[in-house]
């Protein structure tokens, strides 16, 4: 590849979706994911991905890797067929980052929420997906940076 172009394919907008989810019960999710990480409990070296469909649990996996831990959860969503992606929120313990973005954008989840900062491009790049994108996810804060509308309630919310 000879350009930060090439590798930044067109997505698939997901701008249409009318999934909405009450702040507090992103904050509980996260709370959730961060319970489940067994491997992590351990050895403290790992991340953690998570496909969350509301009022249907967690779908989570963990890798050393943060993009094998979503990869992961790609392919478990694809093979069980049962989780529709598109009314799902992808739940990140990690920094979120174009590549992670491009990986959302195309298995059709409509909302990301990580506990650290997203890059400059990552931001510009859910917004342009229609993405949802709050980070920062920690204790009841959070920061939304991209399609708002997407998280209602009263949680401690901050638009960035």
């Amino acid at each position: 590849m000879d350009s930060i172009g090439q590798a930044l394919k067109s997505l698939p907008d997901v701008g249409g979706s009318a999934l909405r989810v009450p702040g507090e019960e992103l904050v509980l999710a996260m709370t959730e994911l961060q319970k489940r990480q067994a491997l992590n409990a351990r050895t403290r070296a790992v991340h953690a991905a998570c496909l969350w469909l509301r009022g249907s649990g967690l779908l989570v996996r963990e890798d050393v890797g943060r993009h094998n831990a979503l990869d992961k959860i790609i392919g478990a969503a694809g093979a069980s067929g049962a989780i529709p992606a598109g009314h799902s929120v992808v739940l990140l313990t990690s920094r979120v980052s174009v590549e992670l973005v491009q990986k959302t954008a195309r298995l059709g989840a409509p909302i990301i929420a990580a506990i650290s900062v997203p890059t400059a491009l990552a931001v510009k790049m859910a917004d342009e997906a229609g993405i949802t994108l709050a980070a920062i996810l920690r204790g009841e804060d959070f920061e939304i940076f991209t399609r708002p509308e997407r998280i209602t309630g009263e949680a401690r919310r901050h638009e960035a």
